[in-house]
């Protein structure tokens, strides 16, 4: 039988067809290489700078991702370059654009990030959730300026013209762009390529940014409308479609989930996708990270055999796809892919040395009156401190870091609540979480990342320190009963220690809780029992419907009565927070049915207000905590080897030293793969609060 390749000649020859031979060496194949690039979670950190530590930074940074940019398009004859969102928020120069923008609601000048990104050569961006932080008008002014179109699939207008012309119903960016790419196959013969773009962002958007979208925009789920308009990509005669969605990994139990915020693994289900550049959740993908997820091939960095990257956050990865196309009667396939995140740098090792990229100098000149201006902003004074806010302990014990931004909200939302009749008289309780506990959430593990401000003057930086997300100030009313559940499925932050175990047992859960979702409530007292099993998993969903970890749970009012029992969980609590949490719906007593206060400042702005009223009246503020929670003393006649980890610098062991509130001991002889302490904390020996 003839193969494939020879039949061709054989039939070319008997039609007289000319330019072929006999020789299979003169069939040729069109075969042709596409490089796709992402940038993902910038932040707003487009320079390689830490405004906290006022400290040039190699670990992050769009300026240093242009190097990477600039080289690995050098590499391939055809590339293309996509960012996926999260772009304009989350760094202080990002604050200090939206400040200014504030007062008169009109951007001076081109975003920075757009003076930077024009540089580079993006063929699209898509739409983050934290774009919408914000609000519509910021948006509009600011994606205005960049050079390059914008996308998104499941965000739509709910009312005529609110954003730019765009009428109810319709998408608020275009759904998809097909855009034609020439491109030089592996004989060095040009063709043009229709390459499809798609975006799409977490339909919580509505939650979480409810005070700038409600009533705006409509957000719908993220695979019904992949499957809607993917098709429609096809029809209109994309050969490839590359998804960009904002949304991390997710889960393979559940991909028919239609309001799931991490859908990336469902979308690798929708036919017709060929890569997919997402993000969202800040990690690396491929990494060791997702080695147990369902049909993922790291090695090639494929899910359900459909090639995919997710390049960190704050410019510390740049996400390369390689495919590897042919063409067969007019039609091209993908053949073979490989996908890989560079990271920006790497730190030395026993046997390798320390690898950094170079800044783009570009980058560097084009934003330098930002920068400038950013870093006379965050050194403004707003207040003194009386004692050091390190979060070294912060997921330990009661830490000042969280206890400072606590006292924060309540004096500003129990001044609110004097004011409304329905809500006088009502004790106000605040749930504060550590944002910056050493990010070991991923595999691009921070021993650095922790608060660290010292005890003297304070700056802006230190409130953006202390407090990174430009939430809103919003309260819940709640029974004690959903205090008690709230605080149960926050415990899930420590794992369930075995008191009659000898071997090492680490305290704290790593791997399915976030830090920021480890609220500590203030205003009333607890004890955690980590000996006891979770009642809730991460996303506090009942797993053990009879457990019980919090004790002890109490509250004592201005008259020294103190509640236990079931009058604390028939009484009721306003909850200071932020409108993540409070819209979330996560958390017992959260959603919009509980909300009963949204104050206009965000939650960074009431901080650095009470910082400044608090040193004006006093002359410093106190963050001092007050160890209103601890853990309970387990009671065990074997010895027990529990550990935790934190900063391993002078600074966090002269702190562990002269704060511990239970027993600490650094274990010297043990080391950790990312760079951290490793401490044994002894929840054996009473402790008097």
């Amino acid at each position: 039988m003839l193969n494939k390749k020879l039949l061709a000649v054989v039939i070319a020859g008997a039609l007289g067809i000319t330019g072929c031979s006999s020789s299979d060496d003169d069939v040729k194949t069109i075969e042709v290489d596409l490089r796709i690039m992402e940038t993902s979670d910038i932040h707003a950190n487009i320079m390689d700078y830490n405004y906290y530590s006022g400290q040039t930074d190699k670990t992050i940074g769009l300026a240093r991702t242009a190097a990477l940019i600039h080289e690995a398009r050098a590499e391939v004859s055809n590339s293309v370059l996509v960012d996926n969102g999260d772009l304009l928020q989350g760094s202080p120069m990002g604050d200090y654009i939206a400040h200014e923008f504030k007062s008169t609601n009109q951007l001076a000048d081109t975003h920075p990030a757009y003076k930077a990104m024009n540089t580079l050569n993006y063929e699209v961006g898509n739409i983050g959730n934290h774009e919408f932080n914000y609000g519509l008008d910021f948006l509009d002014q600011a994606t205005a300026e960049s050079n390059f179109p914008y996308i998104s699939a499941n965000v739509y207008c709910e009312v005529d013209d609110y954003f730019r012309d765009v009428k109810a119903g319709e998408p608020l960016f275009e759904p998809f762009i097909i855009k034609d790419q020439l491109v030089v196959d592996k004989n060095g013969d040009e063709h043009t390529i229709q390459i499809g773009y798609i975006g799409f962002v977490p339909p919580q958007i509505k939650i979480w940014d409810k005070q700038n979208l409600d009533g705006k925009v409509i957000a719908r789920g993220i695979v019904e409308s992949a499957e809607r308009y993917v098709p429609q990509m096809k029809a209109a005669g994309a050969d490839v479609i590359i998804a960009i969605p904002h949304s991390g990994i997710g889960s393979s139990e559940n991909p028919s989930d239609m309001n799931a915020e991490n859908a990336t693994w469902a979308l690798t289900t929708v036919e017709g996708i060929d890569a997919i550049m997402f993000g969202h959740s800040h990690s690396v993908f491929p990494s060791s990270q997702f080695a147990d997820v369902e049909n993922v091939d790291l090695d090639k960095g494929t899910i359900n055999g459909v090639a995919a990257v997710m390049p960190g956050r704050w410019g510390d990865n740049l996400g390369v796809v390689d495919l590897t196309l042919t063409q067969e009667d007019g039609a091209w396939t993908v053949v073979n892919s490989q996908s890989d995140a560079r990271p920006i740098f790497i730190k030395a090792t026993d046997t390798t040395e320390e690898f950094a990229v170079e800044p783009d100098a570009d980058i560097h000149a084009m934003v330098e009156i930002e920068h400038n201006a950013t870093l006379d902003y965050v050194n403004a004074p707003i207040g003194k401190s009386s004692t050091d806010m390190y979060s070294f302990l912060s997921l330990v014990q009661d830490d000042p870091t969280v206890q400072i931004v606590s006292n924060a909200q309540i004096d500003a939302v129990a001044e609110a609540a004097s004011k409304v009749d329905a809500l006088k008289g009502i004790p106000v309780l605040s749930a504060s979480a550590p944002f910056k506990a050493g990010g070991r959430h991923s595999t691009t593990s921070d021993a650095d990342s922790y608060v660290q401000v010292p005890a003297g003057d304070l700056t802006y930086k230190n409130a953006a320190d202390l407090y990174l997300y430009p939430n809103t100030m919003v309260a819940v009313k709640v029974t004690g009963a959903e205090v008690k559940d709230w605080l149960e499925c926050s415990a899930n932050q420590f794992n369930q220690i075995d008191p009659t175990s000898t071997a090492a047992q680490n305290l704290i859960n790593w791997d399915t809780h976030r830090t920021y979702n480890y609220d500590v409530i203030d205003g009333v007292n607890y004890k955690i029992d980590v000996t006891q099993p979770n009642k809730f998993d991460g996303d506090c969903a009942v797993v053990n419907a009879d457990a019980s970890r919090i004790v002890d749970l109490s509250y004592t009012d201005a008259d020294g009565t103190t509640f236990t029992g079931d009058e604390l969980a028939s009484k009721e609590f306003i909850i200071a927070s932020n409108n993540y949490r409070a819209f979330g719906g996560k958390f017992a007593g959260t959603g919009a049915e509980f909300v009963v206060m949204e104050l206009p400042d965000t939650n960074r702005e009431a901080l650095a207000q009470y910082i400044s009223e608090e040193s004006e009246t006093h002359g410093e503020v106190d963050p001092s905590a007050d160890n209103n929670w601890d853990f309970v003393t387990i009671d065990s006649a074997t010895t027990l080897d529990i550990r935790f980890e934190t900063q391993d610098s002078a600074t966090a062991d002269k702190f562990v030293e002269d704060h511990q509130v239970r027993p600490m001991t650094k274990r010297t002889d043990l080391t950790d793969e990312f760079g951290f302490a490793i401490y044994n904390i002894d929840l054996q020996t009473p402790v008097s609060n």
